[in-house]
């Protein structure tokens, strides 16, 4: 009997919703052969085989304000989105969660059933939202165990899916097996100190950080004086390639190499790393990767999340540890100065120590 084509409605709005995203496009085509996807994502989502109804670029918002003034477009996309997946057996939101759970709820009353694939960070503020993603989403699928238990309490399904990072690699590994293996197959040699640099996948964040991660980066050096540091930058956003066209001239003592290899690839390879708060801190964390964490955005959006916070923390593995295991920079504490001196301090700590923690 011919199977019958399943018809996938999937949208992801930032570059490691889009990695999620074509994972989970291909542990859905390894169970259904006949399967077709359409929706919204980045050229790993394409290359998995995805339709693209927008271009990706759309959905490169943060914060508060910046959705605010692009409201006129994000509604455009909302209906047409809208439109063209009322008709598929099932949509996929794949975080982005303000803009996906708006669209999963008026197709969800519009009986699609809906998926949401990376929950926002109920656990950590603005827990009453869990009542507005049930009345948008079927099913949430979780990246942490300990994310079911709100969802429980509020009746809703939640499924534990883990994170597709954590299959990659042998957690029996060391470090140096790890970072050895990953220079090897990326043509760096052992005897290069790699520091990988992930200032965010949305041009708001880059517009926040990429530059004061490269003056960090310029403090570190100054301070270690080394002369075998590599400044690995993993980015396909153009906002991203276009800063460092305008910047590049004053940070010409820096090695900076801007490249398209996976950002868990070159964490993999690095021996540090100063990472935006985020998902790239759990992928530091199983690459068992030394990381400092920063994160600044628009004062009056800090103010408000500052205020809606049920945690002291902000990094993945302060959270899920429920202590400070890796340093963390917010706002104004997040200055070149202070990042330098602390990336200087991760490096010169004893690495079993910190790698025992993680």
């Amino acid at each position: 009997m011919t199977q019958q084509k399943l018809k996938v409605g999937i949208v992801a709005g930032e570059a490691s919703g889009d990695l999620l995203g074509s994972s989970l496009m291909r542990a859905i085509k390894s169970q259904r052969s006949e399967v077709e996807f359409i929706g919204v994502g980045g050229d790993t989502m394409v290359a998995a085989g995805l339709r693209t109804l927008a271009d990706f670029s759309l959905l490169s918002i943060n914060g508060f304000v910046d959705p605010l003034l692009r409201i006129g477009s994000l509604i455009r996309l909302l209906r047409l989105l809208i439109r063209e997946l009322e008709s598929v057996d099932v949509v996929v939101g794949v975080d982005f969660n303000v803009f996906n759970l708006l669209l999963e709820r008026a197709l969800k009353k519009r009986n699609v059933p809906t998926v949401h694939y990376v929950s926002p960070s109920v656990y950590a503020w603005r827990r009453g939202r869990v009542k507005r993603i049930r009345k948008s989403t079927d099913v949430m699928l979780t990246l942490f165990p300990f994310e079911l238990a709100v969802y429980r309490e509020n009746q809703v399904r939640a499924v534990f899916v883990g994170h597709p990072t954590a299959d990659r690699f042998d957690p029996e590994l060391s470090k140096d097996e790890i970072k050895l293996g990953a220079k090897a197959t990326h043509g760096w040699s052992e005897d290069d100190v790699i520091l990988c640099l992930m200032p965010g996948s949305r041009g708001s964040e880059i517009g926040f950080h990429f530059e004061l991660f490269l003056q960090a980066a310029e403090e570190f050096q100054r301070r270690t004086g080394l002369l075998n540091l590599k400044i690995i930058v993993p980015s396909k956003h153009p906002n991203l390639r276009e800063s460092w066209r305008r910047l590049e001239d004053s940070f010409s003592q820096l090695n900076v190499q801007i490249t398209d290899i996976e950002a868990v690839e070159v964490l993999a390879a690095a021996e540090l790393a100063l990472v935006k708060s985020g998902t790239g801190t759990l992928e530091a964390m199983l690459m068992k990767t030394p990381m400092v964490v920063a994160y600044r955005i628009g004062a009056l959006t800090f103010k408000i999340v500052r205020s809606m916070m049920y945690t002291d923390f902000v990094a993945l593995p302060n959270i899920l540890a429920n202590k400070r295991l890796v340093p963390e920079y917010l706002q104004k504490s997040a200055t070149a100065s202070s990042l330098g001196k602390e990336l200087v301090e991760q490096y010169q700590r004893d690495r079993t120590e910190l790698i025992e923690e993680f």
